[in-house]
């Protein structure tokens, strides 16, 4: 039996998302025998810090990326959103699995949505593309840094540290918690950070044979519109440490493509949106970030 070791960051949702690439494989390769390796990442260990703050692409990725490297593993299990948009030299993503809700959530103690919270609620994000969106829709609020996994965020809130949580809709609906979801926030108020909700699978660029069996787990229609959000990313030359977001709406064989910038303090921003065949995909994404860098987009980024 052909033997494939999957690599996973430790915490829940990690390998929550490795079960369903494993499920998947399983259920169209049962001649394949699976295993998990867990293995911890740089991100995993730094949790005093903004990701902003510590400004490596490679955060959540490099040490599975090594793994692969010394062929300790033969794939990586990622969330597509922490994968940067240039990888390293002889690796690539082998699979794309169908992408969950990509939008972000308001987790409050006191179930309210936003526009009904207090005067000033203090709100926790790492991010400073939720941060700087939310600003955008209400100016009073204020903002604390929020790292950990799901399950220390959440009791973080409880406690009282916070009024409200910014969160990702995939990592609490795939970990049962949609009670906890006050709001699910819409891409009018906040477009999400590139490729969240997805899940992807790295792997060796040599290793066809790992490559073929994937292809039975690929989601087309959810690749297509990750490939134009990540272009757009990359001709921004954006990582977690720039307020950069992206959005991709697949409707019959058209690709909408909504787009995001702002400066670091949030007090400079552009919205712009383009529309193209789904074919071309990624050149929607190229051209939609060259338009709004034209726009005052180099400016607001240099801020």
């Amino acid at each position: 039996m052909k033997k494939l070791i999957l690599g996973t960051r430790g915490s829940p949702l990690a390998r929550w998302q490795t079960e369903q690439v494993l499920h998947a494989l399983h259920q169209q390769r049962p001649d394949l025998s699976l295993e998990v390796k867990v293995i911890a990442t740089k991100g995993d260990q730094i949790l005093d810090m903004p990701l902003h703050a510590i400004g490596d692409k490679g955060l959540f990725t490099k040490e599975l990326e090594n793994a692969l490297y010394d062929k300790s593993i033969d794939l990586a299990v990622h969330s597509l959103k922490d994968l940067p948009t240039t990888l390293p030299a002889g690796l690539e993503i082998g699979a794309i699995l169908e992408r969950h809700a990509p939008q972000d959530v308001l987790v409050s103690r006191n179930h309210q949505p936003l526009d009904e919270l207090p005067k000033s609620a203090l709100i926790g994000t790492g991010s400073l593309r939720r941060r700087n969106q939310l600003m955008q829709h209400r100016s009073d609020l204020r903002f604390a840094d929020l790292r950990g996994n799901i399950q220390t965020r959440l009791s973080k809130l409880d406690r009282g540290d916070f009024d409200a949580i910014i969160m990702a809709r995939a990592a609490l609906e795939r970990m049962g918690l949609h009670q906890r979801i006050s709001m699910i926030l819409p891409p009018s108020l906040m477009l999400p950070a590139v490729g969240q909700g997805a899940i992807a699978v790295e792997i060796r660029h040599d290793d066809a044979q790992t490559q073929a069996w994937l292809q039975c787990i690929h989601h087309l229609p959810s690749a297509t519109v990750s490939q134009a959000e990540r272009a757009f990313l990359k001709q921004m030359g954006g990582g977690c440490e720039k307020p950069i977001a992206a959005y991709g709406l697949l409707e019959a064989e058209q690709l909408t493509l909504y787009g995001y910038l702002s400066s670091v303090d949030g007090q400079h921003f552009l919205h712009d949106q383009l529309k193209g065949p789904a074919t071309e995909a990624q050149q929607l994404g190229i051209t939609l970030a060259n338009q709004m860098l034209a726009a005052g987009g180099r400016a607001i980024l240099l801020q």
